[in-house]
């Protein structure tokens, strides 16, 4: 007979993946709020996977939390494949994959869970997302059409509330009450594990951006809900990791784009993948080229432009 002490520990009631690469301070105050958030009975299982960080703060983490488990990688991997490192070491029902630069609200751990345990069906929720000015971030959204991933693509950049901009973001949508959405940002989202197994987990082949909007897909294709809660919110400072290597950031982004149409558009949408590389290439350059010109013109220490 197995006796009570050598029985395995219960397994926490969520588990949250942080995937790190260099985001500084940024992921210690994430990991604190995590574990301060002890409203679903107790602190989560948290597991960061750092992905050859060189600012020292995956080693700040092993210091200052030995609660956490810290998954060292010796290359940068990406979000994805980071994320299924992490839930692979986790037990949990409920896995949450959390970006290092969002801190959660207390009780939005117990708003969650509780729709989770509610509703059998649903795979996936998200909470509502603040920027650091207080305003509401567009976490949930649509798969946007032909038409608004043109419209978006083409005038997104210089013309940031466009209409199809608005309807791909839904900007004008009512964020105050709970609703079925079509994908969630991955900065902050909950998954069932059965869920998230029948799925097959992140697409690896996203190294960074839409891999959320691909795997909400995924469940939606497989009868999962996907929902967004506001009576649940965290804080996301944006853009920590992706600030080190930003023209890396905005080619991957664009791959990523092709990645996701070429792999869920069908039938007579397939005839747009030769346009839609073509839009997309143009873009990302277009992109760079502005990046690159905004650096060059930006006063420097000691520079005058008199």
């Amino acid at each position: 007979m197995t006796s009570s002490e050598d029985s395995p520990p219960e397994a926490p009631r969520w588990a949250a993946v942080v995937v790190n690469y260099n985001a500084g301070l940024a992921l210690e105050a994430c990991v604190a709020s995590l574990l301060a958030d002890t409203s679903a009975g107790g602190p989560p299982e948290v597991v960061v996977v750092d992905n050859a960080s060189s600012d020292g703060s995956a080693e700040r983490v092993e210091a200052g939390f030995p609660e956490v488990t810290v998954v060292r990688g010796s290359v940068n991997v990406g979000f994805a494949r980071g994320n299924n490192r992490g839930v692979a070491t986790t037990r949990a029902p409920i896995v949450a994959a959390i970006n290092p630069d969002v801190e959660i609200r207390p009780g939005t751990a117990r708003v969650l869970l509780e729709r989770l345990d509610a509703e059998d069906d649903l795979g996936a929720i998200g909470p509502r997302v603040l920027n650091p000015d207080g305003t509401q971030y567009p976490s949930a959204r649509v798969v946007p059409s032909t038409t608004d991933a043109v419209g978006h693509a083409v005038l997104g950049l210089l013309w940031p509330t466009n209409p199809f901009t608005r309807r791909y973001r839904r900007l004008d949508a009512d964020h105050g009450t709970g609703h079925d959405v079509d994908w969630l940002s991955g900065s902050a989202i909950w998954l069932r594990r059965t869920a998230f197994d029948d799925a097959g987990g992140w697409d690896e082949g996203f190294f960074m951006y839409l891999e959320d909007m691909d795997l909400c897909t995924r469940l939606r294709e497989r009868s999962w809900r996907v929902a967004y809660e506001p009576g649940a919110s965290v804080l996301h400072t944006q853009g920590v990791s992706a600030a080190v290597h930003p023209y890396r950031t905005i080619v991957s982004h664009h791959r990523s784009a092709f990645r996701y149409v070429a792999k869920h558009w069908r039938g007579v949408r397939r005839l747009l993948l030769g346009p839609a590389a073509v839009l997309l290439a143009v873009r990302g350059l277009a992109e760079l080229s502005a990046r690159a010109l905004r650096r060059a013109t930006r006063p420097r220490p000691g520079r005058s432009l008199a």
